[in-house]
Order: C-alpha cells, then structure tokens, then sequence
C-alpha cells in the first residue's frame, strides 16, 4: 500500500476496529480500497466528536461533499485518506452519490434533535451504515455491479441499530437521542429519565423492541444471502459481532445507560476469523 492508504488503514484500526479486522480477513488486493471506504466513514462519524458546536461540524462535511464532487481543495492533496479514497473512487468507478448521501445523514449527528421515527431511524441507518456495506461489495467484486443492495439495506438497519444501542450511555450524556420518538411514545418513555441516567422499565421495553428489530433485519440478511456472491462476504463479517452484542445488551446485569457494550478483542478477532468463509451461517 502507499502511504494514503497506509494512513487510511491506520485511521480504520484505530476508530472503526471492527471494520478494519474484517478488511483483513478480505482478499489482499480489494484491502487498500476497503480502508479507504472505512476510513473515510471513520472520518465522518466521528465529526462531532472534534467540533465545538455543529456548523464547524457542517463545514467539515461540507468539505467532503465539495471533493466528491469535484470542487478543487488546495488541502485535498494533503489529506491522505481523501487521497486514498479518491484513488479507490477511480479504481473501483464507485459512485459518488452513495458517499455524498453519507455526508449529507451525518449532519443529523451534530445537533441534538430527536429522531422522530423507527422509520427515519432505518432511513439513518440507510445512508450511513448500509450504503457502506453495499459500496464495500462493489469492491470486493472489482468495480462490477453486485446485486446486493437487499442484503446490504438489512445488514445496515441491523448494525447501524445495534451500534447505537451500545452507544445510548455516551448520547444520553450529551442529550443526543437516536431512540424513535414513535416507540418512545408507545412506550410511555419520558426522555428526559434517559438523559437523567435512569434505567426504567419504559426505557427497557424501548430497547427490546429495538433488539426484536436488529433480528428481524439479520433474519432478512439470511434471507437475500443467496444474493450476495462469494467475493462479497467479507464486506458482512462484521454482522456476525451483532448476535453476540445483543446478548450482552439483554444480560440480566447490563445497565443500558451506565454500561457500554464491549466483546474483547481477542474474541472480536476469534468471532470474525471463525466467520470467514461461511459469514452468513454466523449472522
């Protein structure tokens, strides 16, 4: 790999750990492009995390929308995972419209706004989780198209919901609410117990509600996984921590707001490794 994408690898091992494993575990010439692809998703998602309030935020992924779109930056040539994705945008003719709409749903991150419905909710996750699971098969399939894109629309709503499950105790603490105002209401959910740090018997009916939905779309992944041709089944390994993580979730002695959900690496690294090859009898 050049330097960009080394960069880029680097950037997917350190913030997106999961991803980056499962890349490793895919054919040595699809790797650098499949770093670019979750470095560049890294960069994006953790834009809030770097900015001080959001329309420093929005000028961040204002950035990324101006070079996919061709406007020249007299940074881009110093910002190697821009350089590296670019590279891989050429070799592998992705299109750019699926890494735009990505830009454009992770504006929802930096305010503080309610997500309104289980419907946004999936639509969210759409844009931002399973456009990247479909990108990362055109890949894997050298540039050609996949006849993914069923698959790949579950296996994002499922990781995308699991993802922000395991993450409710950190947005709870800055007021950030990705829980459907829909399942809220019909659960009787006061947000502010949640913001509040308190584990009610509402909050608990909430989230099992929301595992009852990641199973369903992991059933509907198994479902299209005829689908999906062999050369794309790395692009999925990271679906199989999803089974293992709501398990922790609905542990008797999990607290959903003072517990974040970790499996530990080496069993991470021992799930995905043990799934290579036959990802979809693991989902």
């Amino acid at each position: 790999m050049t330097s960009d994408f080394e960069h880029a690898a680097e950037v997917a091992r350190r913030y997106d750990r999961d991803r980056y494993l499962s890349a490793l575990l895919a054919p040595e010439q699809h790797r650098p492009g499949l770093m670019a692809l979750y470095a560049f998703n890294a960069e994006i998602a953790r834009v809030r995390e770097i900015v001080s309030e959001p329309l420093p935020g929005e000028v961040r992924l204002q950035w990324w929308r101006d070079l996919l779109g061709g406007t020249e930056h007299g940074t881009a040539a110093a910002n190697p995972v821009a350089n590296a994705l670019l590279q891989t945008i050429r070799d592998y003719n992705l299109p750019k419209q699926g890494l735009v709409a990505m830009t454009e749903a992770r504006i929802f991150d930096l305010y503080d706004d309610p997500m309104p419905s289980l419907n946004d909710l999936e639509g969210y996750a759409g844009e931002t989780v399973s456009g990247l699971f479909q990108l990362a098969c055109l890949v894997l399939n050298g540039g050609r198209d996949t006849g993914t894109a069923t698959a790949a629309g579950h296996a994002g709503v499922a990781y995308g919901l699991a993802g922000l499950m395991r993450a409710l105790p950190w947005h709870a603490s800055r007021r950030q609410m990705y829980l459907p105002k829909d399942l809220q209401q019909r659960h009787n959910l006061d947000p502010e117990t949640v913001f509040r740090g308190e584990t009610t018997p509402e909050l608990e009916a909430v989230l099992k509600e929301m595992r009852e939905h990641v199973r369903h779309h992991l059933k509907r992944v198994r479902q299209a996984s005829g689908d999906v041709p062999a050369s794309c089944h790395p692009a999925f390994l990271p679906l199989t921590l999803v089974e293992p993580f709501l398990k922790k979730l609905e542990s008797e002695n999990h607290d959903p707001l003072k517990d974040v959900t970790e499996i530990s690496q080496l069993r991470r690294q021992w799930l995905l490794w043990r799934a290579s090859g036959q990802v979809f009898e693991r989902i």
